[in-house]
């Protein structure tokens, strides 16, 4: 069997490159171009407000770019109402892409359908209520969802979620690191979504003590530097054998200059995408 799984750039790994910290801030068919550069086919466009308001034109410009480039596309927000799942599946449909990555709650002030929306942090009972009413959406359109883990959510609560409303389409974007602030352990986290995620986030991350002598900063780290336990996520994951794609992010400090900052994204994508690579797992 030909396995069918990417290893694919985040919009988080072009953070500051995409901002507006930076002259000439990257457009999103930048984003294209440079995955393409990059030697990759995928691009996940995550967390990118504009993208919200674009209209179907716009979709239809970037899709096309995209396509010409042999780049595939997906796309990634956060929250569960109803009305938000559906803009993104509409998204997903105009852009082509099989896969929306979502959170469980949505960040204040949510600027979704107007400024000064309240965040929204559902309990797992109203979470498996609203899927169901758009789960068979997505599974019509053929679009997978998947929340990630993060540590605002506990773990096994998002797995109750996914596990109650059983559809193939619904599952879970695993990224350890983001668990860890929730004093949960990655090795554990992992182990129990494996057989759940559909998307993986891959980046690295460390600890360092703060100036002085009290607190630690918690942070990203040049892949394979860090405390990821990579190959042990690859094992119980499976990534090639599961057809699931590998989204490069990163967690990259302002590095003090706007070109020593790229610079340094810039390195720090390569060594990733180089260390997966050697992994075969993609």
């Amino acid at each position: 069997m030909i396995s069918q799984s990417l290893i694919g750039l985040s919009t988080y790994a072009l953070f500051w490159e995409l901002s507006d910290r930076v002259p000439n801030p990257l457009s999103l068919a930048g984003a294209v171009d440079r995955t393409r550069e990059l030697g990759l086919g995928l691009l996940q466009i995550c967390d990118y407000a504009p993208l919200e308001a674009w209209d179907d034109a716009q979709l239809a410009e970037l899709r096309a770019h995209a396509e010409a480039q042999g780049v595939a596309l997906e796309v990634g927000t956060k929250g569960i109402r109803p009305e938000r799942l559906r803009r993104f599946l509409h998204i997903a449909r105009a852009l082509g892409a099989r896969l929306v990555r979502s959170m469980l709650n949505t960040p204040e002030p949510d600027t979704f359908g107007g400024p000064g929306e309240p965040g929204h942090a559902p309990s797992p009972a109203e979470a498996i209520e609203l899927l169901h009413e758009v789960m068979p959406e997505y599974e019509a359109a053929g679009v997978r969802l998947a929340l990630e883990t993060y540590e605002q959510v506990p773990t096994a609560d998002l797995i109750a979620v996914v596990e109650a409303i059983g559809s193939p389409s619904l599952g879970i974007c695993s990224d350890p690191a983001n668990t860890v602030a929730a004093l949960e352990n990655p090795r554990e986290v992992v182990e129990a979504v494996a057989p759940h995620v559909l998307n993986m986030h891959i980046k690295d991350f460390a600890f360092a003590r703060q100036d002085g002598w009290v607190g630690f900063v918690y942070t990203g780290a040049p892949m394979g530097e860090g405390l990821l336990d990579y190959d042990h996520m690859a094992a119980a994951i499976r990534p090639a054998q599961n057809s699931i794609n590998q989204i490069i992010e990163h967690w990259l400090p302002w590095q003090g200059s706007p070109e020593e900052t790229v610079r340094t994204e810039r390195q720090w994508t390569e060594t990733t995408i180089a260390y997966l690579r050697s992994k075969g797992n993609a």
